[in-house]
């Protein structure tokens, strides 16, 4: 395991359902990371917004889809992994579905699991089946999208082997601002409960249903207290350093996951 993992989050206003738009505003962000970084992360739906019209602006999935292209070259360049999540055409179904690409142009991918009921993305999307943990550097990362913060379940860090089985869990977002308090209340929850370092990127601005988002991303520790965090309301970069000894010393001196309900 690397000993210091260096994780970048972008918030940014997203054009709304424009990709060609979004893709080019985000190399502007993308040309100002100029240290050494080991994972870009940007927000939900980061090319279109959260739009419920998949037939009119998801990209039909393949090796040539034009974000998933965009975002090799940006790993390559950067020699980091870039995720993110963006609407999918595949097999006649769409999908909210993350990106995880990696330096060397392969990518794995997790299909966000709770459909948003509330605005209707259950009637339009099909929900994943399945998590996924992806190991880089060493570190394992468990990513999610959004409205899967709000089931602690689907989060749960479990113990295999005297080991845990992620070390950062990772949200990326649309959460609008009018539900701001409990964003910002689950997510200290999460890596309180899970004792893993968690990383939350959200967009700002008014998407194309009027509604307005406040960013508040973040990067905490095991114990909730942030590494680093974004201005509420503000576009903004940000990169914080997640450190292997204190995560390890925590959960060694402080078994809790080891009194899991899985383990007793």
């Amino acid at each position: 395991m690397k000993s210091q993992f260096y994780l970048t989050l972008i918030q940014h206003d997203i054009a709304w359902e424009n990709p060609e738009r979004n893709r080019q505003l985000l190399d502007t962000w993308f040309e100002q990371i100029t240290n050494p970084t080991d994972l870009v992360v940007l927000p939900e739906m980061f090319t279109t917004g959260f739009s419920m019209d998949p037939k009119r602006i998801a990209e039909p999935m393949s090796d040539t889809m034009p974000t998933l292209s965009w975002m090799r070259r940006w790993a390559e360049r950067l020699n980091a992994c870039v995720a993110g999540s963006v609407s999918v055409s595949e097999n006649n179904r769409f999908y909210n579905r993350l990106l995880w690409v990696f330096p060397d142009g392969h990518h794995v991918y997790y299909d966000k699991r709770h459909t948003f009921t509330f605005a209707g993305e259950d009637q339009v999307y099909t929900r994943g089946q399945n998590s996924i943990v992806i190991e880089w550097q060493g570190w394992r990362i468990k990513p999610l999208i959004c409205y899967d913060l709000r089931f602690p379940v689907w989060s749960k860090n479990r113990m295999h082997e005297d080991q845990a089985e992620y070390d950062v869990l990772l949200y990326v977002a649309n959460w609008p601002g009018v539900r701001r308090d409990p964003w910002n209340t689950l997510l200290p929850a999460r890596a309180i409960e899970n004792q893993a370092y968690l990383a939350a990127v959200n967009r700002v601005g008014t998407d194309g249903n009027g509604l307005e988002y406040t960013g508040d991303s973040v990067i905490l520790d095991p114990r909730a207290q942030p590494l680093a965090q974004l201005k509420m309301g503000d576009a903004g970069l940000l990169t914080a350093v997640l450190e292997a000894h204190p995560l390890q010393d925590f959960r060694a001196k402080f078994p809790v996951l080891s009194d899991d309900d899985d383990t007793i």
